[in-house]
């Protein structure tokens, strides 16, 4: 009796083994990413697809070779606070956050497991990496940083008296707040004013670019989260007032603001995937130099212009990307 038990117990042992042998080479051959983001707008929405795009281009296919997880906060950092623990209790084998409110929140979640940033303006200031050269931990990314000036003159190209200049944004994002002290490092560097105005909610958002009506002789968006997610407010705003609003994303111009001078976010995306498919591969995050993209693109609406009292020259419209309204 005790021989046939014995024979029994071996051979669940070597079965529950074998199991356990499936189960490891089937995660040696199939990976997992999971993507935080911190809210749904056109910019950030490009970035998640292109980073899926870049991935399925290097060989990694979604239901094949790769599971993908998704999870948007909603413009909510408690949510996404909730978002990034729900991550590293799964233990994905990288963790894509998408801007700096998520980058953060995942950085707190995890010392350990890759984490690539994208759409993160300051990563240093936002305390993601020690460097930009030598990120130094488990966190690494694209940068999205604004080239200010070439915005600033191209707005003055289109406003050239223009001298006070507005912004509406969330001074509780560090994103934000590190591109509102740079414009105004810029202005200040020119001779012009900034005008702030605060919003901490998209809800904010009317209210806040209705309070520079009067002050601001143009208004300048930054890629800040929150203002971006209620674009359609400040142009409404910009309209009413026949103020000019100007943007650092050009998916804004689709949605009413003049011009805009910045890169694709699809494309910032599609060059996130290729940092996750290098970390897929065994690359280390702290290795991994943090990146910028340069190729700048005009995107111009001259419908818009002329809804808020301008024109826009012959040769500015010549020199754009996409020409809103033309087909």
């Amino acid at each position: 009796m005790a021989k046939i038990f014995l024979r029994i117990l071996a051979s669940a042992l070597l079965i529950t083994g074998f199991g356990l042998a499936q189960a490891e080479d089937g995660k040696e051959d199939g990976k997992t990413v999971a993507i935080t983001q911190i809210v749904e707008h056109p910019a950030l929405d490009a970035v998640h697809e292109g980073v899926k795009d870049e991935l399925a281009a290097r060989g990694y296919e979604e239901g094949s070779n790769l599971s993908l997880m998704h999870e948007s906060a909603q413009g909510n950092t408690a949510i996404a606070a909730q978002i990034a623990r729900k991550f590293a209790g799964e233990q994905p084998d990288v963790i894509v956050a998408i801007a700096t409110p998520s980058a953060q929140t995942m950085a707190a979640a995890t010392r350990n497991l890759p984490v690539v940033f994208s759409a993160v303006t300051d990563p240093v200031g936002a305390k993601l990496v020690d460097s930009l050269e030598a990120p130094g931990g488990n966190i690494t990314g694209v940068s999205d940083m604004l080239p200010i000036d070439r915005h600033l003159d191209m707005l003055l190209r289109v406003v050239p008296d223009a001298k006070r200049i507005g912004t509406v944004y969330n001074p509780g994002e560090a994103n934000a707040v590190a591109l509102v002290e740079l414009l105004q490092e810029r202005l200040e560097a020119r001779g012009l004013t900034l005008e702030k105005a605060a919003a901490t909610k998209t809800s904010e958002v009317l209210g806040a670019a209705r309070s520079l009506a009067g002050k601001a002789d143009a208004i300048y968006l930054t890629t800040d989260n929150t203002v971006i997610s209620a674009a359609e407010a400040v142009v409404s705003v910009g309209e009413r007032a026949r103020i000019p609003v100007f943007a650092a994303d050009t998916a804004t111009v689709e949605r009413g603001a003049v011009a805009a001078m910045g890169f694709d976010y699809y494309d910032l995306g599609r060059q996130t995937g290729a940092m996750v498919a290098r970390i897929l591969e065994g690359a280390s995050p702290a290795d991994i130099p943090v990146e910028t993209v340069d190729k700048l693109e005009l995107f111009v609406n001259p419908g818009a212009a002329e809804k808020m009292g301008i024109t826009l020259d012959d040769d500015l419209i010549s020199e754009a990307a996409k020409v809103i309204g033309n087909d």
